[in-house]
């Protein structure tokens, strides 16, 4: 098995917390930034920086078809952990089997509360006065599998998703690289 701490995270957009887990990396070393988006920005950043990334348009791609490739390029790699960090793409199962109790993933609400899509507006529509996020691992059902850490965020009056979204994300920026850390050293 390959080392915990060689680290690939895995993004779909602007790579928030790959910067957030990059500047936080202690014990573990982000090497390979994979996104299933070639647009990604956080696939230009990552370049900037010198880090290897690999990237492949999962449009019109079976799940399955797409992970095997990125399973391959892990491979290559020699990647002991991955990191979702804003992957907005549904792993399949038989991935998930492979790298069972190595992927980890960043949730923005406090789990088991509010899995799935539109966190911040059902958190404010149910009315609650806190909220959060969770580092947990991957298992086949959606943000479900064990929990390695949380945070929680105070719900202000007058927050508006997005408002409450960026204050959840900064929590999200100092937790997930700590949780990492510590997950990497078990």
């Amino acid at each position: 098995m390959a080392d915990p701490r060689r680290v690939a995270v895995l993004i779909s957009g602007r790579g928030s917390n790959l910067r957030a887990l990059i500047d936080g990396a202690d014990g573990y070393e982000v090497v390979l930034v994979a996104a299933n988006k070639p647009q990604a920005a956080g696939l230009d950043w990552a370049r900037s920086r010198g880090l290897p990334t690999w990237t492949w348009d999962s449009k019109g791609l079976s799940r399955e078809a797409f992970d095997e490739a990125l399973d391959q390029v892990l491979e290559d790699h020699g990647i002991g952990t991955i990191a979702l960090a804003g992957y907005m793409r549904l792993l399949s199962a038989p991935f998930i089997a492979k790298w069972r109790g190595r992927i980890v993933n960043i949730h923005p609400s406090l789990l088991p509360a509010y899995r799935g899509l539109d966190t911040h507006s059902r958190v404010l529509a149910a009315g609650e006065t806190r909220t959060g996020c969770t580092v947990h691992l991957v298992t086949e059902e959606l943000d479900s599998g064990r929990i390695l850490g949380s945070a929680t965020v105070e719900i202000e009056p007058g927050d508006t998703p997005a408002t409450l979204e960026a204050r959840v994300l900064a929590a999200e920026h100092r937790l997930y690289p700590a949780a990492l850390s510590k997950f990497v050293r078990k």
